[in-house]
């Protein structure tokens, strides 16, 4: 399968092709077992991924606990702000 094809396939796992292509792509499929296995198992994957992120309750204390977590394996988080001479001086008028 080339390229074309995993990129149509992701897009039609998330539901994002119109209609006309989308039914093209599932004739194709019709003749190709891999690429209906592809996009049966992906859609239902993305599927299961969106209905089970309306249980998700996303609270600073989850955040903290991810941040520690990510602390704990040795990941050094820098922010890192613009340089002083990268950043536009705007004149202010009066």
């Amino acid at each position: 399968m080339n390229e074309l094809y995993n990129k149509l396939v992701d897009l039609y796992a998330g539901s994002e092709l119109p209609s006309e292509l989308e039914s093209e792509l599932e004739a194709r499929a019709s003749q190709d077992a891999k690429l209906a296995h592809d996009m049966l198992t992906l859609r239902t994957t993305v599927e299961a991924l969106h209905s089970s992120m309306d249980d998700v309750d996303f609270t600073e204390e989850s955040y903290q606990r991810i941040l520690m977590k990510v602390y704990a394996r040795g990941v050094e988080m820098q922010t890192a702000s613009a340089p002083a001479h990268l950043q536009y001086y705007l004149p202010i008028q009066g």
